[in-house]
């Protein structure tokens, strides 16, 4: 059966990935409350749309940061993509630049920067995790300047990992280590356990050890990851990127009014509202809950970008609606990259595309650009102060 919609390819990539594999995917924090809520946020919301109204063409593009959009989404930044398919990321970044988006690589990505840059021609950006040794960020923001990356994204709700329950029931960690239980996961996935033979075992966190001056040791990468993470990060952090870096800087893991407004009083270029797909907080409010009070303090200062939940076009419309300039698409292109490798990711954002599209025409806009709060229901806000536990 030809894949019809996201969920279609997520339920491939389930059958397909073995369950260490999809449930490091699939998971939330805790008991999952953040993961289910940043869905039942876009689906409480409710169009108004308008008819008898030309149609005929429809623009879909956008521009965010100066730089043109095919439509209002960029493929964003995701760790870990080998456990899904050798050579994750550049098959990820060739799919967004064919689809006219930016990619995002994730300083946990298990292809180089030098590498990705080497696949494809199209605009690359780079997500910075900072470590306790900040030389390793430097590293790695001089790297991606070298290769030339426009972007510089910032995650800054990590200073440890949120609590992952399916990752302590799967004994998951890097490396992976034999168990009763993954073996058996393994021989009922004959497939990707081969893939993982091929590509040597756990995937590396390259980046990561390139920047550290090591060879691939999983181990100095997985400590560096989580143990090492740099909990004093402060706002004053600001100032150090803006020496390393003269591209736009972009502020990810926002989920506070008062927070946006300090990111825009220290001059970022950009914010992403972002729960991190649900990982880390429990409880924590989704990030299109908040973004109509964020639009009304900052909108008008700095680019603001979503996350969380994102499944079909008309999401992306209702970002839009609410005065996101973008989406980042999380887990949706890997789904698509898990099920049929860079044909999936390309099929994953067509839909997108189409259903973007499609959604444009029966709310009576030809363009993306004419999206605003007009679009939703006027009890949208309503609807979302009844979400909202900020």
């Amino acid at each position: 059966m030809t894949p019809a919609s996201i969920a279609d390819y997520q339920r491939i990539a389930r059958k397909r990935l073995a369950r260490i594999a999809f449930d490091y995917l699939e998971g939330g924090a805790e008991d999952g409350h953040t993961l289910r809520r940043n869905r039942q946020a876009f689906e409480r919301l409710t169009f108004q749309p308008r008819v008898m109204c030309d149609v005929t063409h429809v623009d879909s593009a956008v521009t965010v940061l100066g730089r043109p959009l095919a439509m209002p989404a960029i493929v964003g930044p995701t760790g870990l993509n080998g456990l899904y398919m050798p050579r994750a990321e550049e098959d990820l970044a060739k799919a967004a630049h064919a689809a006219g988006l930016p990619f995002v690589l994730s300083s946990a990505s298990t292809s180089l920067i030098e590498d990705v840059r080497r696949a494809t021609a199209g605009d690359l950006w780079l997500q910075l995790y900072v470590q306790q040794n900040r030389a390793i960020a430097e590293s790695m923001v001089q790297r991606a300047r070298d290769a030339n990356f426009s972007v510089l994204m910032v995650t800054v709700d990590t200073p440890v990992h949120g609590v992952r329950d399916h990752d302590v029931h799967n004994g998951f960690k890097l490396p992976l280590r034999p168990s009763v239980r993954l073996m058996a996961d393994l021989l009922m996935h004959p497939r990707w356990c081969l893939r993982m033979i091929r590509q040597g075992g756990s995937p590396q966190l390259v980046n990561l050890a390139r920047s550290l001056g090591e060879r691939a040791n999983i181990n100095a990468q997985a400590a560096t990851m989580s143990r090492q993470m740099d909990m004093g990060l402060d706002w004053g952090a600001i100032a150090w990127l803006r020496k390393l870096w003269d591209g736009p800087i972009v502020v990810k893991g926002i989920l506070s009014v008062h927070d946006a407004d300090k990111a825009a009083q220290l001059g970022v270029d950009g914010i992403v509202l972002s729960n991190h797909g649900g990982r880390q907080l429990a409880f924590a409010p989704s990030p299109i809950e908040i973004l109509p009070r964020v639009m009304d303090r900052v909108g008008q200062r700095l680019t603001v970008i979503v996350d969380g939940g994102v499944r079909r076009g008309s999401d992306i419309a209702k970002a839009r609606a609410l005065g996101a300039q973008a989406v980042l698409l999380g887990r949706a292109p890997l789904y698509g990259l898990a099920a049929s490798g860079r044909a999936g990711v390309d099929d994953v954002l067509g839909i997108l595309r189409r259903e973007f599209e499609i959604t444009l025409r029966l709310l009576g806009r030809c363009q993306a650009a004419q999206l605003d709060a007009t679009a939703l229901d006027d009890g949208h806000r309503d609807q979302l102060a009844r979400l909202d536990c900020s």
